[in-house]
């Protein structure tokens, strides 16, 4: 939780004005309608109860009263930048997440209309001009992967510095035995022998390069459009001295040739754009020998939302993840009867290990605070980065949005003993 200060940080609070004031009831009255838990709202000397009762308790302090005209002109993208500069603070920002994404209907049809549709509309064709060709694919990895090793350094487990969901195999594990547990898991699936030549798409820092060599004892070619991330990988591989065993490239996936027996890619479909799922899981079945197998990790958003969502800008799009997008179930598994010439073997849900995932990240972040200072981050990005946490973590134990394994074969590929469980 969050330590609700008396003072606001570097902001003074100021008198409501008069549209300040008409605004301020007809929000309250939306977020009284809210169903499975109550906001306490303070702002000054006024304290409000909103909602019902219910499992979800959170207490919210208004710190500046232009948060409820970025609320009403801004919807919630509004208030995440509201968050950002201050305006507002919660004692558990995670529960007030999980609350609007239970009452995401109501959301979608009260708060994200008038104005904040308008400025939602605005924002969506900001996020078409970032399609991810060939130099638009270079410039949002950039935006996301190359802001600094030493920050991610700062949250990552410490062994394979894993950006993306790890598996606890029981509920007492550490980070770090569940982001080699994952490893493993999608390793055996993918049923990698020594004689294999493995292609990953999406490098990441290196870590499952880095195991699969090691454990598996097979070739690895590994691509990443990331300069931080090459970098940092071409280190550790020297490091390892596995040379010989990892080649490292820094090409996109749509210029990758030759053919593999193994492909595995983690959460690297979000980064490819709806425009390009097809092009994406096409070019992945190029890459496989006749009987090759591939495995993705992939976060999910669910098969209603997503037709909306894919033209939506949302607070991940506009600050986390530029050109990012989340492809359903039925939109991949389409793509994938449609263009390729796959089999669909496995899908294994796995979403609520990246509650967890975020948790402990978050965890490690906020214990890093000075550290992060120190590396010239300030607190409009440390807020913003709180609140990206929060943001994915209320989502994924909401199931607003998921993550699965999806397991791919050739028509020729044998079949594969599938002895790890989740």
């Amino acid at each position: 939780m969050t330590t609700l200060r008396s003072t606001p940080p570097n902001i003074q609070p100021i008198a409501q004005d008069r549209l300040t004031k008409w605004l301020k009831p007809r929000l309250m009255a939306q977020l009284d309608d809210f169903r499975g838990g109550r906001i306490t709202l303070i702002e000054g000397n006024q304290c409000h109860h909103l909602g019902q009762q219910g499992p979800l308790q959170v207490t919210v302090v208004i710190r500046h009263s232009r948060a409820w005209k970025r609320l009403a002109f801004g919807g919630t993208v509004g208030a995440a930048e509201s968050y950002m500069d201050g305006d507002w603070d919660a004692d558990d920002l995670v529960a007030l997440v999980r609350l609007f994404a239970a009452n995401l209907e109501q959301v979608n049809t009260k708060m994200e209309n008038g104005s904040a549709r308008f400025a939602r509309w605005l924002l969506g064709a900001a996020y078409r001009l970032q399609r991810n060709s060939l130099s638009g694919s270079k410039r949002n990895i950039a935006a996301h992967y190359d802001i600094g090793n030493d920050l991610f350094s700062t949250f990552l487990d410490r062994h394979h510095w894993m950006y993306s969901s790890a598996v606890f195999p029981y509920p007492e594990a550490s980070l770090e035995e569940a982001s080699t547990y994952k490893l493993d898991l999608m390793l055996e699936k993918l049923d990698v022998q020594p004689e294999h030549h493995l292609l990953e798409i999406g490098t990441g820092w290196g870590g499952l390069a880095i195991h699969a060599a090691k454990t598996r004892g097979c070739r690895v070619t590994t691509t990443t459009i990331s300069d931080e991330q090459h970098a940092h990988t071409a280190q550790r591989i020297r490091e390892e001295g596995l040379e010989d065993r990892i080649t490292l490239l820094k090409q996109d996936y749509r210029e990758l040739t030759g053919r593999y027996d193994r492909l595995i890619s983690v959460e690297m479909i979000e980064a490819v754009g709806h425009q390009y799922l097809d092009t994406y899981l096409n070019k992945l079945d190029s890459l496989l020998t006749d009987d090759g197998q591939a495995m993705l990790q992939a976060i999910t958003i669910r098969d209603q939302r997503f037709e909306e969502a894919k033209r939506d800008m949302d607070f991940i799009k506009r600050y986390i993840f530029p050109g990012g997008f989340l492809p359903s179930h039925h939109a991949m598994l389409t793509s994938v009867m449609r263009k390729t010439s796959l089999n669909i073997v496995a899908l294994d849900e796995i979403g609520p290990h990246y509650a967890r995932t975020l948790r402990e990240w978050r965890h490690r972040f906020e214990a890093s605070l000075e550290q992060v200072r120190t590396l010239g981050y300030d607190e409009r990005f440390i807020r913003m980065w709180r609140y990206y946490l929060c943001y994915c973590e209320g989502g994924f134990i909401e199931r607003s949005i998921g993550t699965c394994h999806l397991l791919l074969a050739k028509p020729a590929a044998k079949p594969i003993p599938l002895t790890g469980a989740l």
